[in-house]
């Protein structure tokens, strides 16, 4: 009698695994770089004023908050100057909101490529991230200039704004790995993510600092991590500290790591039904 041949069992490590992708997120660098660059070729393609844009859209959005939060509201400002004061919220919102629009449909609009050829698929949202950042930094050099004139940058706590970019970046990634992966399965998200970029920015505090809230509401406002974030740009900048300032920033970072980690699990959760699905 034939002895009956079992199936071959198949043990896979979950952390061997993990290594061998993040080897392959190097290995597919090379794509990475030219999925920003033609990213950032295409934003700019055409256009008559080019990379200017970047500054021409937050001066803009500065000039309305500053008329109607600072002019007609008369909104307190932490004693700085209150068009200065808006532009340093604006900065890291636009970096997010930015991200958040376009990487919420990247893999939806690379169906094609994602279909035919097999790459880490966190590319895709990472280089749209790349795009809003390049765009970030030129906003940024513009701003520092504007506050070397005016006399603003005399505080030791501006060194510690890298750290709050980087919190920044880390955010824009932990979210977009979120919606990146779920608008390939709900595509209601690509109306949905439009409408509250629109109405974040009411309820981030852009236009107002957070500390005019009565402080009974402040920890619930903090649970917005751009709160945190925000208000950690201007005391960079200014050296403006309230005493609820570190709650704040704890806060967001709480947040943002565990936005981060989560959304990790869940894109790669779903990586690997992206090509049946879209």
């Amino acid at each position: 009698m034939s002895k009956i041949r079992h199936p071959d069992i198949l043990i896979i490590n979950a952390d061997q695994v993990q290594k061998e992708y993040f080897k392959d997120l190097l290995r597919y660098r090379e794509l990475f770089y030219f999925l920003a660059w033609r990213d950032i070729v295409v934003r700019y393609k055409q256009t008559f004023l080019g990379v200017l844009w970047a500054l021409i859209r937050p001066i803009l959005n500065m000039a309305v908050f500053a008329f109607v939060f600072g002019k007609i509201a008369q909104l307190p400002s932490d004693s700085v100057n209150y068009p200065l004061f808006v532009l340093a919220g604006m900065l890291p919102w636009q970096l997010f909101a930015g991200s958040l629009v376009d990487t919420s449909q990247s893999l939806v609009n690379n169906a094609p490529m994602i279909s035919k050829i097999y790459f880490p698929r966190i590319i895709l949202p990472v280089s749209h991230i790349m795009v809003h950042f390049i765009d970030f930094l030129i906003s940024f050099v513009f701003l520092m200039f504007v506050f070397l004139v005016t006399g603003y940058l005399t505080h030791w706590t501006i060194f510690l704004l890298p750290l709050f970019i980087a919190l920044t970046l880390l955010l824009c990634l932990g979210t977009s790995l979120w919606l990146a992966a779920a608008t390939v399965r709900f595509r209601d998200f690509r109306f949905i993510i439009p409408f509250l970029v629109q109405f974040g920015v009411f309820i981030s505090p852009v236009g107002y600092s957070s500390f005019l809230l009565p402080e009974s509401w402040q920890w619930i406002y903090f649970l917005n991590p751009m709160a945190g974030i925000i208000e950690g740009f201007r005391w960079c900048y200014f050296g403006t500290f309230h005493p609820d300032l570190p709650i704040a920033i704890t806060l967001s970072c709480i947040i943002n790591f565990g936005i981060l980690v989560t959304g990790f699990r869940y894109f790669r959760q779903m990586e690997r039904l992206f090509a049946d699905i879209i």
